[in-house]
């Protein structure tokens, strides 16, 4: 049983891996992401993603530096803005239904939709 799908009239970015027919997901080596929250004004999620990739960039530069303390502080910026998308935390869908991220797409109510996709 596939979840109720999200509003038509709420805008779904299309990334260049399958997403589940209630817009809930995209699916990477069989694996569901979470998408983030088709509800989101444009320029919030705009603002977002630039935070989550600056958060990304200072990670990596705290990693080539052997900085812990500024480490920890880009993974807690990344953790807030994937909240904040919707990304993780609590399920943005309003529905009560459960939450699959992160799980192998034939272990949840999606194996029919998945295997359907075929191989590749």
């Amino acid at each position: 049983m596939l979840l109720s799908p999200i509003p038509e009239s709420l805008p779904v970015p299309s990334p260049p891996y399958p997403v589940t027919p209630d817009g809930r997901y995209f699916v990477v080596r069989g694996r569901l992401w979470r998408m983030s929250n088709p509800a989101l004004p444009a320029e919030e999620r705009s603002r977002l993603q630039r935070e989550l990739m600056s958060a990304r960039s200072a990670l990596g530069r705290a990693r080539k530096a052997g900085d812990d303390e500024a480490r920890l502080l880009a993974r807690r910026r990344i953790d807030a803005a994937k909240v904040a998308l919707g990304e993780r935390g609590p399920p943005w869908w309003p529905d009560g239904a459960p939450d699959y991220n992160r799980r192998m797409a034939v272990n949840t109510p999606y194996r029919p939709w998945f295997e359907g996709l075929g191989p590749g």
